[in-house]
């Protein structure tokens, strides 16, 4: 029997039992955010911190309830303070460690399988290990793509504010000016007194619509045919899209790898990474790869009706199946793909930068030059 986890996460204001969980996904997270209100659940670095901390303890010999005990007495944060406590004293209670997580509905399905499994295979420690590099490779990758571009970001913001105030103070000022000179003003200062006289209809109108697109994305953001064409439409822009798919094939990888090597059913691993992967596309298509799997197809058979799966991925996959080591081959290509990320955002973060400053520069040149041509032009006649 296959247990159908669609649309399914634990939440941090409802209690859930192993079989069961409540809550829908909301809009597509483009960087899966580090920082979460607690009452939802840990963020990221909290939890590789827990999983690597715990693992070490483990693996110095010491039981999990000692382990957790020192775990709780470290914590200077009442909240997860409170949180460790818990799962300390349900442990003490009898429960496993990864039911024990599980009642506090703090952490997701692919977590709590993950460690079970773990469990009953002996194989906790690696468990634990490969939870502590998953989270630290997905921190990784946020910081990567948001140091990316917040550099751009940031330049983008100060040419706005920059362009912002010439238009609105500072060409105006030389409009007065001209209004006393006779003759003709040259095509690019018009222009840009047009500009300036509608730039404050033209900045409403923009920041309405603004607005309206934030309230809108807030609304739809749990519907799918809003995830489906924001998502859509994201992986067709050039570069970016190409970044993001590979974000998400190399978070797919490393999730089946290490649900597979914890000797979890393939439909189950499937279902898991389902869930937890956040990403309308994959989403739609791990749905149809479960639906095939279990008619008997091949893994890799179902995955060439999907463009999210490159021919590498599918040409690689075929080739794990043949040799029955899908566990390890999907581990090396999460390496592979973080390896190429790394690259990738690294070398757009150097073109970004100074292509910023240029646009700045010409924006701010062109407004300068359309101002003081005419008075060259008036120079010129006067000599």
């Amino acid at each position: 029997m296959v247990i159908d986890l669609k649309h399914t996460r634990p939440t941090g204001k409802t209690k859930l039992s192993p079989g069961k969980a409540t809550g829908s996904k909301g809009w597509m997270e483009l960087l899966n955010r580090d920082i979460k209100i607690f009452g939802k659940g840990l963020n990221d670095r909290k939890k590789e911190a827990f999983y690597a901390e715990l693992a070490i303890l483990l693996t110095s010999g010491i039981d999990i309830r000692t382990a957790l005990e020192i775990i709780v007495e470290e914590q200077t944060h009442a909240a997860i303070r409170e949180l460790y406590l818990t799962i300390h004293n349900l442990v003490i209670g009898g429960m496993s460690l990864s039911e024990a997580m599980h009642q506090t509905g703090r952490f997701t399905l692919y977590e709590y399988y993950s460690l079970k499994i773990g469990e009953e295979s002996g194989k906790i420690r690696e468990v634990l290990g490969d939870l502590t590099v998953y989270f630290s490779r997905k921190i990784k990758q946020q910081r990567q793509l948001t140091s990316a571009f917040t550099y751009p970001a940031m330049v983008l913001l100060t040419a706005f504010i920059a362009v912002f105030f010439m238009l609105r103070f500072i060409v105006p000022m030389f409009g007065e000016v001209f209004k006393r000179f006779q003759g003709e003003l040259p095509p690019l200062t018009r222009l840009i007194m047009s500009v300036s006289d509608k730039f404050g209809l033209y900045a409403g109108i923009t920041l309405l619509l603004l607005i309206m697109i934030l309230v809108v994305s807030w609304v739809f953001r749990k519907e799918e045919w809003y995830r489906k064409g924001t998502t859509g439409l994201l992986l067709k822009i050039p570069v970016l899209g190409m970044i993001l798919n590979k974000v998400y094939l190399a978070r797919f990888c490393q999730s089946m790898a290490l649900l597979l090597s914890s000797r979890t059913p393939m439909l189950k691993s499937i279902q898991l990474v389902r869930n937890m992967i956040g990403f309308y596309p994959f989403e739609q298509a791990l749905i149809t790869i479960e639906e095939d799997v279990l008619r008997g197809k091949l893994l890799h058979q179902s995955m060439q009706q999907f463009k999210v799966f490159d021919k590498r991925m599918l040409a690689l996959t075929r080739v794990a199946e043949e040799v029955n080591q899908l566990d390890r081959v999907y581990t090396k290509m999460n390496m592979q793909y973080s390896e190429e990320l790394e690259y990738q955002i690294g070398l757009i973060s150097n073109i970004l930068e100074p292509a910023m400053i240029i646009v700045v520069g010409l924006l701010v040149a062109v407004i300068l030059i359309s101002m003081y041509l005419p008075l060259f032009q008036l120079s010129t006649s006067i000599m």
